[in-house]
């Protein structure tokens, strides 16, 4: 994300996984597209006809008024899972996801803190230099006057991911650790 003229793109959905990779394919910058491997079993919509997925449009998977939720790549679904819960308690939370790090649709995650006054950044990556800092600088930079809480990140402490699944399931974030984010600043 930190590499001037390379493109990142962090698809959550098989949908936009092949759009984003057709823009790729046709752009004429360099481009890092990454795979979660979580995602390869996940189903869904894939048009067989010709489409593309602009990068620096951001989706939003999920409209919301009290909080933002800022997820990328499997996060985004554990982020929908988590919506759902607290939707039960009576919170509504938005969820974008960036599509793509590098151009990143800045406006669509300041409208979006606008509207909500909260943000809580998910992210499967290490917190300290990490995605979830680079948007919260962002958020802080450009869109303090509209928090009413303080931005929340919820990420990987800085450590490499485990080999044994049941200290990788402690490390990766998941819908518990989002959802204590959320109650926290909502």
């Amino acid at each position: 994300m930190h590499v001037p003229g390379l493109y990142v793109a962090v698809p959550s959905t098989p949908y936009d996984a092949k759009g984003l990779l057709k823009t790729a394919i046709r752009g004429d910058n360099p481009v890092f597209f990454c795979e979660h491997k979580l995602l390869y079993p996940l189903k869904g919509m894939i048009p067989e006809e010709e489409f593309l997925v602009p990068f620096g449009k951001a989706d939003i998977k999920r409209e919301g008024k009290d909080v933002t939720i800022f997820a990328t790549m499997f996060m985004v679904h554990k982020a929908l899972a988590a919506a759902e819960q607290l939707a039960k308690s009576g919170i509504s939370a938005e969820i974008i996801d960036p599509r793509t790090l590098t151009p990143l649709d800045k406006a669509a995650i300041l409208a979006s803190v606008k509207k909500t006054g909260r943000i809580v950044i998910v992210s499967e990556d290490t917190k300290t230099a990490g995605v979830s800092a680079e948007i919260a600088a962002i958020v802080a930079e450009e869109a303090v006057d509209y928090l009413d809480a303080p931005i929340k990140r919820v990420a990987e402490p800085d450590t490499p991911i485990p080999f044994s699944p049941p200290l990788e399931s402690f490390v990766i974030p998941d819908e518990k650790r989002i959802i204590k984010a959320v109650k926290e600043i909502v």
